[in-house]
């Protein structure tokens, strides 16, 4: 590696997650709900049969109060507040896109009490057959793909399992998504008795598998039968390509995986997605192929963003197509959102077209989408965290960008 490349890969959380003095029980598994209702001196014998009620008023119908889980004694409800709370991640703020899109910007406890909290954002997209929510993983990013707003933050620290799935819960709070509850009207939600959160997307601020075990914690609780039951098929990771941890986050989540791929040569990689210069594009290949479950049913999706003079020739469509070959794949063409300080533009959109044009023949492509919450800054790549203000000239060509398309 040269002087020129040998630039940090990940960086160091700078701090660290420290539990209130009293917890919350979101996050936690049925197992250890059970040390949770022991540690308050629930008999063995009726700890299973609590944590199953517990698992139905917390995941199933939403509460937020042990006082109204009505199946169970005063007494035990009494214990349970005065121990543990059913708090999920502080809605600071909340924005409506002109396209029904919702962004969130969520506060969290900082390391030192009274100090700084931490704070991350999530993303409802909502669409006439689907919503998908985007969540996220860390407080800013481990890596420093070159193209994301998101990866020009510190990484402050690692989300718990209980902030991951509780980005899903502060979701459906807001939607009106348990059972009984009242749709927003400032927006595009589903009407009826369709659910507001049907996908779950790991693309928001983070690298999931540098937090793979929250990660995993988070999604098994989401993708339970008995509570918010969530499809693992309608679940997606989205990876930059860390290799190791692919196979296990196949083995142990069961979800579906994207690739943020966005070059054909390592070369061009190495700038774009600087994890490459340590797990390049054959071994990522390579760990694609062996994803556990992978087949045409459950393909793997390869994010490609759309960079104008940079990686959008039809000579790169044509190559990222037989790079893709043997692997059961469908690609996802991403326009470039645009940021204050980035270096890149977006691709034509006749280039885009013909892009899209090659890899739709070869039968990879989905439909390129029209970017979505781009005026207040949910879409692909912009996410960052209001931990790292801007300044107010980047905030105003934030928003001349945005409403230039």
């Amino acid at each position: 590696m040269t002087p020129e490349t040998a630039v940090f890969v990940e960086k160091t959380p700078l701090e660290r997650y420290v539990a209130p003095a009293k917890p919350s029980l979101l996050g936690l598994s049925r197992a250890e709900l059970a040390d949770a209702l022991a540690d308050i001196g629930v008999p063995p014998a009726q700890r299973k049969m609590r944590v199953q009620q517990l698992w139905h008023w917390i995941y199933f119908r939403g509460f937020t109060e042990f006082d109204a889980m009505t199946s169970m004694g005063k007494d035990l409800r009494a214990a349970l507040a005065e121990r543990f709370t059913l708090a999920r991640p502080e809605v600071v703020a909340e924005q409506v896109s002109v396209d029904g899109t919702r962004k969130w910007l969520l506060r969290l406890p900082g390391e030192t009490q009274g100090e700084r909290p931490h704070e991350v954002e999530c993303v409802y997209i909502p669409d006439t057959e689907r919503g998908t929510l985007c969540v996220s993983s860390q407080v800013g990013c481990t890596l420093t793909c070159s193209f994301c707003h998101t990866g020009t933050q510190r990484l402050v620290r690692n989300l718990t399992a209980g902030e991951i799935a509780g980005q899903v819960m502060v979701a459906r709070d807001r939607l009106g998504d348990w059972p009984g509850g009242v749709r927003p009207t400032d927006g595009v939600v589903p009407s009826g008795d369709n659910r507001c959160v049907t996908n779950i997307v790991m693309m928001g601020m983070g690298e999931p598998l540098y937090n793979l075990d929250a990660v995993r914690d988070a999604l098994l609780i989401v993708s339970d039968g008995e509570g918010i039951g969530i499809s693992k098929r309608r679940i997606t990771l989205s990876t930059s390509g860390v290799v190791p941890n692919i196979e296990r986050a196949g083995a142990e989540i069961g979800c579906m995986l994207a690739i943020s791929l966005h070059a054909v040569r390592d070369e061009l990689r190495n700038e774009l997605v600087p994890l490459n210069r340590k797990y390049p594009i054959a071994e990522l290949l390579e760990a694609c192929r062996n994803y556990p479950g992978v087949s045409n049913a459950r393909r793997i999706t390869f994010e490609y963003v759309m960079l104008k003079g940079v990686n959008d020739s039809i000579e790169e469509a044509k190559a990222l197509v037989r790079l893709l070959k043997g692997i059961p794949a469908k690609i996802n063409l991403i326009p470039f959102n645009p940021w204050p300080g980035s270096r890149y533009e977006c691709s034509d959109w006749e280039q885009i077209e013909k892009f899209s044009q090659v890899v739709f023949d070869a039968g990879y492509a989905s439909p390129v989408r029209t970017p979505r919450g781009r005026d207040i800054f949910a879409a692909c790549g912009q996410l960052k965290s209001a931990t790292e203000k801007l300044t107010a000239r980047e905030r105003m060509a934030l928003r001349a960008m945005a409403m230039t398309d």
